[in-house]
């Protein structure tokens, strides 16, 4: 269950949605909040809300992450990195990977997990490249978790000493909430997009180790502030690495791989 927008997923990555249900409360202060158990508001407004503590997603995270941590346990058994690639819709995160993959065929191995919510439209993008992939479909799920990773790296069965990397769903809020076992998290944010996504969407981009900003062949068409989204990227996590490339003209990529390459398991 995502303790985010309420959907839940049972063994088969077949999720569906809560039924939208509508409250307005007011709360001691006089303040009144209009609120729905889809989207639910943060943590201190709800429990002032129901009087209860948020147990529930306690013990969904709690479930998650002790099957990541077996996950992290395979993968390091193998000498296998697994990076956890996530962004909004549209970003570019399957055409930066098939870059990836078509460039480095010769000298890494790659294989892939894809999540969607429906079609294998993307895996069958990753598939032309030679590369094995096995898709996830999550149904309405806004996120792939680590039971679902344990399920699909028993049919990848990805060789040692390679790399592993598992495309998200696209969405900048619920992935970030979820373990898979993987070394680190990928935010991939693209120039189309607005230069304030890492202070709108900050825990995405305070869980993540690496943000790619991507498409920026495209800058000269657009009105985007590349010094001020860094900025607010380093705002939100001082530690994070980034890099700006373009999986169509190659500009950038260089640091990308040499990151693959160097990356410490």
């Amino acid at each position: 269950m995502c303790v985010t927008c309420g959907c839940s997923d049972d063994k088969e990555a077949k999720i569906t949605n809560l039924e939208h249900e509508h409250h307005t409360h007011t709360l001691p202060d006089g303040t009144v909040i209009t609120h729905t158990h889809h989207h639910e508001q943060p943590a201190n407004i709800h429990a002032q809300v129901h009087n209860t503590t948020i147990s529930l997603e306690q013990e969904i995270l709690g479930k998650n992450n002790l099957l990541a941590a077996q996950n992290r346990g395979w993968f390091k058994g193998r000498n296998i990195l697994a990076l956890n690639l996530m962004s909004s819709p549209g970003a570019g995160k399957t055409t930066l990977l098939t870059r990836t993959i078509n460039d480095l065929k010769d000298k890494l191995t790659i294989s892939v997990i894809e999540g969607d919510q429906e079609t294998t439209n993307d895996a069958e993008k990753i598939k032309s490249t030679g590369c094995k992939v096995v898709q996830i479909n999550t149904g309405t799920g806004c996120h792939l978790d680590a039971s679902m990773i344990e399920r699909g790296l028993q049919q990848l069965n990805p060789p040692l000493d390679s790399v592993v990397m598992i495309e998200n769903v696209g969405n900048l809020v619920c992935p970030a909430l979820f373990d898979l076992g993987e070394q680190a998290k990928v935010v991939i944010l693209s120039v189309t997009e607005g230069e304030d996504k890492p202070i709108k969407y900050p825990h995405m981009f305070r869980a993540s180790q690496v943000m790619i900003l991507t498409k920026i062949d495209l800058l000269p068409y657009l009105q985007f502030d590349v010094q001020r989204c860094v900025e607010y990227a380093k705002q939100v996590n001082p530690q994070m690495q980034i890099f700006q490339v373009s999986a169509t003209t190659g500009v950038g990529l260089d640091e990308w791989y040499e990151f693959l390459f160097n990356f410490n398991l």
